[in-house]
């Protein structure tokens, strides 16, 4: 019901939808269309948007088809937000994804130099992607200094892979703006395709969880998402280059 393109699909509000739906999985089922509109704090109107691009013709088919969704995969609630990787997981457990990720290894294989970007956690990650795509054979740099200089010769015949959670971040952006100035290829993976990071990236790889702050504005969204994208496509190549 949930497939990785009907949620890349929903623009902001209606992604405030999905992630009050698959929180609130039990509850769901028995809200009226105002109630659920109330609670995830939108208009009625965004619900019934949110409905049709689930292939729902309205509300009433969305609660049908919901329930039968929750009976056919019965997924147990839990704590620290295991349903959203859940939700994830069985988002991407299909040809449409794999195919997706067949993309961005070949774009990643026909590229002569791989550069990691990324600040915060997700410098943390770039570095981890390029030492775990190093050890299959696509020898890979990192950078987690967002003010790094990009040259003409660094970016030449490179792919730079930024990752970043919201997709937002100034620094990043500007950072990725250069890499395509010097027409380097970009390779983004964020939370959402609708992000500005997305949009220009020339491929983008998404994995809609909502992001999760603590009181002085530290990020603690699960990365679990951009491991196993990191790893799927590290796999993809290492099999295209034996």
């Amino acid at each position: 019901m949930f497939t990785h393109s009907a949620i890349a699909s929903l623009n902001n509000l209606e992604m405030t939808v999905y992630h009050y739906v698959v929180k609130n999985r039990d509850k769901v089922m028995y809200m009226t269309i105002r109630e659920l509109a109330d609670a995830a704090g939108v208009s009625t109107t965004t619900v019934l948007r949110f409905c049709r691009k689930l292939n729902c013709e309205g509300y009433s088919e969305f609660r049908v088809r919901f329930k039968l969704y929750l009976e056919q995969d019965a997924l147990p609630q839990a704590n620290f937000g295991a349903s959203e990787v859940i939700s994830f997981f069985k988002s991407v457990n299909n040809d449409e994804f794999d195919s997706l990720l067949n993309k961005a290894a070949d774009i990643i294989l026909s590229s002569e130099r791989i550069i990691f970007v990324g600040a915060g956690t997700s410098g943390a990650l770039a570095k981890y992607g390029a030492r775990f795509f190093s050890n299959i054979g696509k020898f890979s740099n990192h950078i987690d200094d967002p003010y790094f200089p990009v040259t003409n010769d660094m970016a030449k015949n490179a792919l730079a892979i930024v990752l970043s959670v919201s997709g937002e971040t100034e620094e990043i952006l500007r950072f990725a703006g250069q890499f395509s100035l010097h027409h380097c290829k970009v390779l983004s993976i964020t939370s959402h395709e609708q992000s500005s990071l997305a949009k220009l990236a020339d491929f983008n790889l998404s994995w809609h969880i909502p992001p999760m702050r603590i009181p002085g504005g530290y990020d603690i969204t699960t990365q679990i998402p951009v491991i196993y994208i990191l790893e799927s496509l590290g796999r993809k190549l290492a099999k295209k280059i034996a």
